[in-house]
């Protein structure tokens, strides 16, 4: 966890007297994203940082909109949410694409070995 604050991934967490780090919920929270985002995802140490920058953007423009009883403001904020919400929508498409076009190779490959499989089979019979 030292290394994802480091390179700003989590923020850095308070610290006791003796100089350990107290995690909060908040932090535990961030790194199962980072957990998500990483292992489902496959994103990559850049990607994540994206990534996780937009959820703490996310996160303010959803408090920003809840505090305002403005309602020209709120609609600003809600759309800047929106607007936030979509670009990381968009790095989800990005990989899912990515996945699905490596799964279709695959099973193409698949497809072929089974056909070579077929004809050596009846050759051999």
């Amino acid at each position: 966890m030292r290394y994802y604050e480091e390179i700003g991934l989590l923020f850095p967490p308070e610290r006791s007297e003796g100089g350990y780090r107290l995690y909060t919920d908040r932090h535990i929270e961030q790194l199962k994203k980072i957990n998500s985002a990483r292992d489902v995802l496959g994103f990559s140490l850049p990607e994540l940082l994206e990534f996780i920058q937009m959820s703490d953007v996310i996160h303010n423009q959803r408090v920003e909109a809840k505090q305002t009883d403005d309602i020209p403001l709120k609609l600003e904020k809600i759309a800047e949410l929106e607007q936030t919400l979509e670009k990381q929508l968009q790095m989800i498409d990005q990989k899912l694409e990515k996945l699905n076009l490596f799964r279709t190779e695959l099973t193409d490959l698949q497809e072929r070995v089974q056909i070579a499989k077929t004809k050596y089979i009846a050759i051999q019979e």
